[in-house]
């Protein structure tokens, strides 16, 4: 099962309200683990950057205006998509966007139900706690000292990690190992509980063979003759 993980970078909240997409960052997992395909690209909004934004992610206005407008790298972007299912955190934020870009060039917004949110997961495994993306990278013990601002492709590889956390991954296996290696420490503690017995011995005296050939002389029709 091949899914795409990804990210997005805007100059604010709202799409409806002039804000847009600055970065696009895509992962694509099969069975929960990153192929190494990627999809990458810094998009000048067209537009100033608030400060408030620009203070999140890192990317000015001067630095944007050198890449490519979302109009230039939609079909890109469509292409390595495909029908692939589409997971994002907070997915209801990144779909909302692409799809406002999308229908503002003309092409058909993506469903909702091809979207999977791993912020509704985290929240369903573990209500009340604090479910951000830091936050989940802390509790699954995945590295993220290189995110000092939001990024959409390092996000989107850290997401694809917690995600196969979410899904029972890594640490599912973890575990299991645990589970086994306690009942193996369970299982010698028992054994060593006993006492040492010394071995039967298993030569035959010489009383008992003498009685065990009149036995075997009494019995008629034996095959061995």
């Amino acid at each position: 099962m091949r899914q795409i993980v990804f990210d997005t970078e805007t100059t604010g909240f709202d799409p409806f309200n002039g804000d847009r997409i600055v970065e696009i960052g895509c992962v694509i997992v099969e069975d929960y683990i990153p192929t190494g395909e990627i999809y990458h690209s810094y998009i000048n909004p067209e537009r100033d950057m608030p400060t408030s934004a620009e203070n999140i992610h890192g990317l000015s206005e001067e630095f944007l205006k050198e890449h490519p407008t979302f109009s230039e790298i939609v079909d890109t972007f469509r292409d390595f998509c495909g029908d692939l299912t589409l997971v994002a955190h907070n997915a209801e934020f990144d779909m909302k966007f692409i799809n406002w870009e999308m229908e503002k060039l003309g092409f058909k917004a993506y469903s909702m139900e091809r979207s999977i949110d791993t912020l509704a997961i985290a929240r369903r495994k573990f209500p009340g706690a604090k479910n951000t993306l830091d936050a989940l990278c802390k509790r699954f013990s995945i590295d993220n000292s290189n995110r000092v601002k939001h990024g959409a492709l390092l996000d989107a590889e850290l997401l694809a990690e917690v995600y196969l956390e979410l899904m029972g991954g890594r640490q599912a296996g973890l575990e299991l190992i645990s589970t086994a290696e306690e009942g193996s420490e369970r299982e010698t503690k028992n054994i060593s509980k006993y006492d040492y017995r010394e071995p039967r011995p298993h030569e035959a005296s010489e009383e008992e063979l003498a009685r065990h050939n009149e036995f075997i002389k009494g019995i008629e029709r034996n095959i061995w003759k």
